[in-house]
């Protein structure tokens, strides 16, 4: 019997394999509208894709970046524009550009890359405003843009990617950002479930910890630094003067270890997406993510708690 169970475990690896593999006959004509190419993935995807043949219509935040990127683009055909997606009017004149670009031909892939981190810390830390900034980049912003452009993907059958996070299945930090990258990941699911009628595809692409403006150390310290500043006096000797410094410790010490300088690692999985005839659902990136942050989201709760906990330092206050 387990001969047999083997045999068709061994067969539907081949399959899956061989299918994971098929790719578009061509790319040239389908344009790609990417978010947040100032810097990071969405500035590397922008270039790799226009250097692969698409049509990228690269979206930056200020002039200074898309400026950059237009010199840096290495040929390709690849176009500009300023984009803040916590702005409607914003989104609306991006959208009606990328409508004037593509034609009838419709808008083949969306990649919603924008997004910030902090603040991030203790929750206690943080005011309903800083869960706000966060949110409305990360959450609102991604779908906002994507409602806007929704009819020229569907008119050209297109694709959807998403970049989400690790920390979007297992929040090992407070502030707004883990509860954004939820967010992104329960939009992408019901996203997808509603465009499969259409033949639009989603993906969510989850990386680990990469070394990007998203997980700087000087304005990770400098954002912790302000709301420990900030807290009310009683707060801040339930924590201890010895906190602060002591988490942010951990803080550096954990992106020192953790953060991967290859971005080429998150951008690829975006070109698989966008090119596989058959892209998957959901894409991990990184070391951390596939043997650190994806099989802790599948263990109990009060182990993932208590490795936390092992980490992190103890407020003077704490409960024994």
């Amino acid at each position: 019997m387990w001969l047999y169970v083997a045999l068709v475990a061994v067969a539907w690896a081949l399959g899956w394999l061989v299918r994971d593999r098929r790719t578009l006959p061509t790319v040239t004509d389908k344009h790609v509208f990417i978010t947040g190419c100032d810097s990071g993935f969405g500035n590397l995807l922008a270039r790799r894709l226009a250097r692969r043949g698409y049509r990228v219509l690269a979206a930056c935040l200020t002039p200074q970046g898309a400026e950059s990127l237009r010199g840096d683009s290495a040929g390709g055909h690849l176009r500009t524009t300023l984009l803040d997606v916590t702005r409607s009017d914003s989104i609306r004149r991006a959208a009606e550009w990328v409508q004037k670009e593509v034609g009838e031909k419709g808008l083949f892939g969306l990649v919603n890359n924008a997004g910030v981190a902090n603040p991030i810390g203790p929750t206690e830390w943080m005011d309903i405003e800083d869960f706000r900034r966060v949110m409305a980049v990360n959450a609102f912003g991604a779908i906002e843009v994507t409602l806007q452009l929704l009819p020229l993907l569907k008119r050209a059958r297109g694709r959807v990617v998403n970049t989400s996070s690790v920390l979007g299945r297992i929040s090992a930090n407070g502030g707004g950002y883990c509860m954004s990258k939820f967010c992104i990941e329960a939009f992408s699911d019901s996203l997808r479930r509603d465009m499969q009628h259409f033949g639009v595809k989603v993906s969510v692409v989850e990386p680990g910890f990469f070394k990007t403006n998203v997980t700087d150390l000087d304005s990770l310290e400098a954002s912790l630094r302000q709301r420990w500043e900030r807290l009310e006096p009683d707060t801040r000797s339930s924590y201890g003067e010895h906190f602060f410094p002591q988490y942010l410790k951990v803080q550096r010490l954990l992106l020192s270890l953790l953060c991967d300088k290859d971005l080429s690692k998150v951008t690829r999985c975006i070109e698989h997406a966008l090119q596989a005839q058959h892209p998957r659902s959901r894409y991990s990136a990184g070391w951390d993510a596939k043997l650190l942050w994806l099989p802790a989201s599948y263990m109990p709760s009060a182990l993932v708690d208590l490795g936390l906990a092992l980490i992190l330092p103890k407020p003077a206050q704490s409960v024994p």
